[in-house]
């Protein structure tokens, strides 16, 4: 396992193709901050360089994943200076959402405003039975700043998006599960393991085809499907391109088991 100490908010560490950034402000219950956005910039760039990076995961140290945004860095900002943060927390997030490998929010307690749309902003969404979401941002005087209002809607549906919002409700792992805004859920001791092994079962697969793949959903979302179904038939076909293919295709034919390289 390699470890990396260069961030005050942030530890990070990779092993083998998996790489974990566990925000740490517990003091806190891990909310975000200009710094810690300044810190997901700089992981980022280094999940982003090393080549053998398959699949990461975000999480949070303690009781909390994030419950939220740092109030007291928001209470006297003005106009000029909220369109500047939610700016900025919203560019991160949108790096989270095109990294170029699969992202898991492994959600070990609170997550809610900042931290429910930091975990939407990822691909897929473990939890532990104990873990909270909403957005309450209505009840501070604000609109959730970080995309909740774009992307919450495409995961669940325009109708419980608008409730969740304009109630500011906290809503327990069970009814996150209910309506598809998490994948799965485990217990709080089993939530690690569990992460770690759809993240292994991802990692396993060839990387060019599942970035390929996350490619294809992420940019046919966001247009009409006759120009989705191009952009996967164009991805599809990079994928014959690869070694990964070549191999893949092979070893099934000889019901024998390769290992990707990604090439």
């Amino acid at each position: 396992m390699t470890s990396y100490k260069k961030f005050k908010f942030l530890n990070i560490y990779t092993e083998g193709h998996i790489s974990t950034i566990k925000i740490n402000h517990p003091k806190a219950l891990n909310a975000l901050n200009t710094k810690i956005f300044h810190e997901f910039n700089r992981a980022l760039t280094m999940v982003e360089n090393d080549n053998n990076n398959r699949v990461l995961i975000i999480t949070g140290v303690d009781k909390s994943f994030v419950a939220g945004a740092d109030i007291s860095e928001m209470v006297n900002l003005n106009q000029e200076q909220a369109k500047a943060f939610g700016e900025f927390g919203s560019e991160v997030f949108r790096r989270i959402e095109l990294l170029h490998i699969p992202v898991i929010a492994s959600i070990n307690g609170f997550a809610l405003g900042g931290g429910c749309e930091l975990a939407l902003c990822c691909d897929i969404r473990i939890a532990s039975q104990n873990a909270k979401f909403g957005l309450p941002e209505v009840g501070l005087g604000i609109t959730p700043g970080f995309s909740a209002t774009q992307r919450l809607p495409r995961l669940v549906g325009t109708g419980k998006a608008k409730e969740l919002i304009y109630t500011g409700s906290i809503i327990d792992a069970q009814e996150a599960l209910d309506i598809g805004l998490v994948n799965k859920l485990t217990t709080r001791e089993e939530l690690e393991e569990e992460t770690l092994i759809m993240a292994q079962k991802i990692a396993e697969q060839a990387p060019i085809a599942v970035q390929c793949a996350k490619k294809a959903i992420n940019s046919g979302m966001d247009t009409d499907i006759e120009s989705g179904i191009e952009i996967e038939t164009n991805h599809f076909a990079h994928c014959f391109t690869t070694k990964d293919q070549k191999n893949g295709m092979q070893a099934f034919l000889k019901r024998e088991k390769t290992t990707f390289e990604g090439k």
